[in-house]
């Protein structure tokens, strides 16, 4: 693997909204008989490279959650668990097949990226042709880069999404609803509480409500999880908050998804808007014969590619692992998805 290649896509900030520096510099630097950039309309870019016509895409994302993270930072954080330099790679090249390559992206999504080029480079050096390798854009903050290439008309039977699923094919995942809450309560002296109304009681007040809400367990993806985020009240200490606003953040199920929705229409009121920004459904997705398969909790671009008929979820690294300031991912796992693409387009190619 070139390892000199991922030190250098590692050391670019491509934060989500930063990336179509990093999509230049792969356009540039990458290589493949046909290379196409397509605009997304927010100021990033697509890339597609084509090996022949593809019956099969390979697909990650080149965005990253914030805050960008350099590989030498990442690897101060694991030597303070105490790690120990030995068990980690420097990009001299790796010294055993379980060395750690470390910094924002290793795991989700760069690693991926690099997976999967190698496998298509692998694949041409072995004389196939008939791939391609999909970067989009803006996978953490909204898939725009997926939803923007969907409108092309670009058209392949198969798709293979890059995320970290312990290089296990992903059989079905959550579906996610998300919410813009705002709690509507009545400003006064905060000694004299009994004479207004706290936005901040109101949240809580709806928060124990969710919290205590059961939306049944799925038989396959288990439990229906959520999250606030963006949580914003401005009040001075001395007044009550007339206003609390945040986002709602649910990961739902094949039992739960519409229940969510039925839930949270039900919830709004004179003191609460309720204001959907969408999501995804629950899905199922493409597994093969002879590779491991689990569902996830998380989502990914997959649901909103229509450009193809059978989708599939499988990469390295760990998802409990993504988005941390010491994301890491195992040289070994790099190695073992590059055979797993292989395998995996041989396997497709004669179906």
């Amino acid at each position: 693997m070139n390892w000199e290649l991922f030190r250098q896509i590692l050391e670019q900030d491509s934060t989500s909204g930063k990336e179509r520096k990093l999509a230049e510099w792969l356009l540039e630097h990458l290589q493949a008989p046909s290379k196409q950039a397509f605009e997304v309309g927010d100021g990033t870019l697509n890339l597609l490279l084509s090996w022949g016509t593809p019956k099969l895409v390979f697909c990650t994302h080149m965005d990253t959650v914030p805050p960008y993270i350099p590989p030498q930072a990442a690897w101060d954080t694991l030597a303070s668990l105490g790690m120990t330099e030995g068990s980690l790679l420097s990009f001299r090249g790796p010294e055993g097949r379980e060395n750690l390559i470390t910094g924002r992206g290793s795991c989700d999504a760069k690693g991926q990226l690099l997976a999967m080029y190698t496998a298509c480079k692998e694949l041409e050096e072995e004389g196939c042709s008939g791939f391609g390798l999909l970067l989009l854009a803006g996978e953490e903050t909204g898939s725009w880069g997926a939803k923007a290439f969907a409108k092309t008309a670009f058209r392949a039977p198969y798709l293979i999404v890059g995320e970290p699923t312990e290089n296990k094919m992903v059989s079905a995942s959550k579906g996610t609803q998300s919410y813009d809450l705002c709690f509507t309560g009545e400003a006064f002296h905060s000694g004299y509480p009994q004479f207004g109304v706290s936005a901040i009681d109101l949240f809580n007040d709806f928060y124990n409500k969710l919290k205590a809400t059961d939306f049944g367990m799925d038989p396959i993806l288990g439990e229906t999880t959520w999250n606030v985020g963006l949580l914003q009240s401005d009040n001075p200490q001395n007044i009550l908050s007339p206003r609390v606003c945040c986002r709602l953040y649910f990961r739902t199920t094949f039992v739960s998804h519409e229940a969510v929705q039925q839930w949270m229409e039900a919830a709004a009121s004179e003191t609460l808007s309720v204001t959907p920004r969408g999501g995804d459904t629950p899905a199922r997705y493409l597994t093969l014969e002879g590779f491991d398969s689990a569902p996830v909790a998380f989502g990914s671009d997959a649901p909103h590619l229509s450009n193809f008929t059978h989708k599939a979820i499988c990469g390295p690294g760990s998802i409990r692992v993504a988005h941390r300031s010491d994301e890491r991912i195992l040289v070994q796992d790099l190695e073992t998805a590059v055979q797993q693409y292989k395998n995996m387009f041989l396997l497709i190619s004669r179906l």
